[in-house]
């Protein structure tokens, strides 16, 4: 009867030691929509799966939109065509493609804990994204730049391509686009000596132009004063013409 008892009692410890162990598998395994499970460095699964660890080394592959900012600013700012030097601040968003081969290349290349950290996603693309700016801010003017800003973040885009090893570049944003001030540029570099040039030429031209149309205007309004002032006094002579022939009329 103790005998039984004892077996009886192991066949359950060990039915509950396989239920713990399979609960804990499945909890190991647990993945959510925005993650991905990679499995000894080669298999990449989408949904929850048993994992056992000894036999498995599971890793959790962030799949969430992550966002990378880029700024040229001052010294660094972006050269235009017409050698204006512009302030530029994007967003780009990335993540890692939600593919099978793609996972496993972040994985494997990156690892998965580091793949979506902020510093290891501006290291693998701040630089070329920054590139990319520049290529496309060479070919348009500052104006250009400012009246015509999606068709430069389209070309930003088209630029940096699909391969980005493993990562997608979903979006990018413009946050900011100005003219760099003068006072940040370096008059002994000749680019920055090119700008102030083209800056101070155009201002120049502007302010010309605004004290003409300031002239023009005071002009305009002397004139219409005048012909105020002439008109009040032909009324003022015909009101003393009529209120005479009233007086020569009344006097008969």
């Amino acid at each position: 009867m103790t005998t039984t008892i004892l077996i009886a009692a192991g066949v359950v410890g060990l039915v509950l030691l396989l239920m713990g162990g399979l609960a804990l598998a499945f909890h190991r395994g647990r993945v959510t929509p925005d993650q991905a499970l990679v499995i000894n460095g080669a298999r990449v699964l989408f949904q929850r799966t048993p994992v056992v660890p000894i036999l498995h080394r599971a890793e959790l592959m962030d799949l969430r939109v992550h966002t990378i900012p880029v700024e040229l600013l001052g010294g660094t700012g972006l050269i235009c065509r017409d050698h204006i030097r512009a302030d530029v601040a994007m967003t780009f968003s990335v993540r890692v493609n939600p593919t099978p081969e793609d996972v496993l290349a972040v994985a494997r290349s990156v690892g998965c804990p580091q793949a979506t950290h902020p510093g290891t996603l501006a290291q693998l693309f701040a630089a070329k994204f920054t590139e990319a700016i520049k290529t496309v801010g060479r070919q348009l003017s500052f104006e250009d730049l400012l009246s015509e800003r999606d068709r430069f973040r389209d070309q930003v885009l088209n630029v940096i391509g699909c391969d980005l090893c493993g990562y997608r570049l979903d979006d990018a944003a413009i946050d900011h686009i100005e003219q760099t001030p003068k006072d940040q540029l370096d008059p002994t570099n000749i680019l920055d000596a090119q700008a102030l040039a083209k800056i101070t030429a155009i201002t120049s031209e502007a302010a010309i132009e605004a004290n003409q149309s300031e002239q023009e205007m005071r002009l305009q309004i002397a004139r219409q004063n005048l012909e105020a002032d002439k008109a009040l006094l032909e009324l003022k002579r015909e009101q003393e013409r009529v209120r005479r022939e009233l007086d020569r009329i009344g006097s008969i």
